[in-house]
């Protein structure tokens, strides 16, 4: 009898410890639920970058290779990594004469679609051939472009030939396998119209679109999707049935709802601004587990340089001498983002030191616009000799309550010398998927760019990457920014394969791009891992390849 009492006692202690407000979980769980500050303005995963999508597909999707938490590119599907040393590169000469490179990847066996098949070379021809169609808008192109043929005869390997040899040969970045049986047959029916056709967008919960832990079992457009176990994957097994992430486009309603058990976590990657998420921590203290972890995610504003005003370089560099970013710095962050001097982090085994920076001078801002022909009117905002206003839209991602704020200190801080600053400001999937991505912004458009170790900025800064209408919106270019040095410096560097000499090559770049300024650098971001206490292996990686990749290390003990 007294047993049994003793039995009961401890049943109804596990029932108070699970729904007591705060208390740690006494059961295993079999759910985790995720806040996100955006939403994927799409499902492709080789259309369109957004760090939402990669953070969600992640879960969902292995690429072949990838960056870890220690920033050395790792096998995620495949069997080892090509090298000159094991034979599975191997250099050559192309048809035409020039020095290529062979290079052969060995997928995994047990690697297969969320519907039983395996993914095999043909999922990766497919990928290829799209790619190489242009009016398809994949990207990055540059990676298309050079990668010339493509051969298998194995359904488990395939071997690419490249028209340059790179220094990161081996990785395979965002080139990673489609389900040719679904995705060909809607890509053969239209190509430029492949991006809303593909079956990522008309059925997105289609299991057989899906290869990693996870697969997307249900989607509420632009508030969440639902991602449930793989039955068919092979790897390790993850801890959760079921993973919700919920998009809450507004930081302040973000938090509301961790605080309210409403979340588990929010995601490090796109969740709270830094300063919020310090606020959170003081008024807290130990109730969730908070992670600061700097990386390559860079705030900057992009500049639209067919804007006759932005085309001078003298206002946009007026522009950057104007923002006392170290002030921003030190009290929105307390000092834990680095004022960037461009998009290469310190931490980057290429950055240079001496890369030309622009500390606070309102005076040499202001002598700038006075020599490129703006004068101060008499409502104190500058006019040029035809009488047109230096007043420029400003545009981020709305419901960022971090980014809203550094607006309105920028705009202040440009007013002081005669810059009129207009916000206006869209929901992230319409900033990006519309506005940015097909250059529509007409002034600045401020947001984040994530890398990887050193990572060339071909995408961004290369002439021929600048988005087209005829090239389906490929490339990322959204300043329009072209410099024919910039370009011979971008092909040179992937090319050049002994580090020592790669390395005066990355300093012209970074001294060339920071004199010409078509992006207004403002600091390499720290992000803020907010998650409950009893949540284990998480581990950031600080770039590209975010931590969701590696879900299976994800326990609650």
């Amino acid at each position: 009898m007294a047993r049994a009492v003793r039995r009961v006692a401890r049943g109804l202690l596990l029932l108070l410890a699970t729904s007591l407000p705060g208390a740690p979980p006494a059961l295993a769980r079999d759910s985790l639920t995720i806040g996100l500050s955006q939403y994927p303005a799409n499902f492709h995963p080789n259309i369109e970058n957004m760090a939402a999508k990669a953070y969600i597909e992640g879960f969902a999707l292995r690429p072949v290779t990838a960056y870890d938490a220690e920033w050395k590119l790792a096998c995620l599907g495949c069997e080892r990594l090509p090298s000159l040393e094991n034979g599975d590169a191997v250099l050559e000469q192309t048809p035409d004469g020039k020095a290529g490179i062979r290079i052969t990847w060995r997928l995994r066996k047990d690697w297969t679609w969320g519907d039983g098949t395996p993914v095999t070379a043909e999922d990766m021809r497919f990928a290829w051939e799209a790619g190489r169609a242009f009016e398809t808008g994949f990207g990055p192109a540059e990676f298309y472009r050079s990668a010339y043929e493509f051969l298998s005869d194995d359904p488990h390997s395939f071997t690419l030939r490249f028209d340059k040899v790179t220094f990161d040969y081996a990785s395979l970045g965002q080139f990673q396998p489609l389900p040719a049986r679904i995705e060909r047959p809607r890509w053969e029916a239209g190509r430029a119209n492949y991006r809303t056709r593909s079956a990522y967008e008309t059925e997105t919960t289609n299991p057989a679109l899906w290869n990693g832990p996870y697969r997307v079992g249900a989607v509420q457009p632009g508030a969440g999707v639902t991602l449930e176990r793989n039955a068919h994957w092979s790897g390790q097994a993850p801890a959760f049935d079921r993973i919700q992430v919920r998009t809450v486009e507004n930081t302040a309603a973000l938090e509301a709802q961790l605080l309210a058990g409403q979340l588990d976590m929010v995601a490090g990657e796109l969740g709270l601004p830094l300063e919020q998420a310090i606020a959170l921590q003081r008024r807290t203290g130990d109730r969730f587990r908070f992670d600061f972890v700097p990386g390559l995610t860079y705030e900057h504003i992009d500049l639209m340089l067919d804007n006759p005003a932005l085309a001078d370089r003298r206002v946009r560099q007026a522009l950057l001498l104007a923002a006392d970013r170290a002030q921003i710095v030190a009290r929105l962050y307390e000092g834990r983002q680095e004022v960037a001097a461009g998009g290469v982090h310190p931490r980057d085994v290429m950055y240079d030191p001496d890369t030309p920076k622009y500390p606070f001078d309102p005076a040499r801002a202001a002598k700038l616009l006075d020599e490129a022909g703006w004068r101060t009117g008499t409502d104190g905002i500058r006019r040029n000799a035809a009488g047109e206003k230096l007043s420029l839209e400003f545009m981020t991602t709305a419901g960022n309550r971090a980014r809203e704020q550094v607006q309105q200190i920028l705009a202040g801080m440009w007013r002081a010398v005669g810059v009129e600053a207009r916000i206006r400001n869209e929901p992230p999937r319409v900033f990006f998927s519309e506005t940015v991505s097909k250059r529509r912004f007409t002034g600045l458009a401020m947001f984040a760019w994530v890398s990887s170790p050193e990572n060339v900025p071909r995408s961004t800064f290369h002439s021929e990457e600048i988005p087209r209408a005829e090239r389906n919106w490929s490339g990322q270019n959204y300043t329009g920014y072209s410099n024919a040095e910039v370009d011979r410096l971008i092909e040179q560097i992937p090319v050049t394969l002994d580090a020592a000499k790669r390395r005066p090559l990355w300093f012209e770049l970074q001294r060339r791009i920071a004199e010409d300024l078509p992006v207004l650098p403002l600091w390499h971001r720290s992000d803020a891992y907010v998650g409950p206490r009893w949540l284990e292996g998480v581990t950031p990686t600080g770039h590209q390849n975010y931590s969701s990749l590696w879900v299976t290390e994800w326990r609650a003990p």
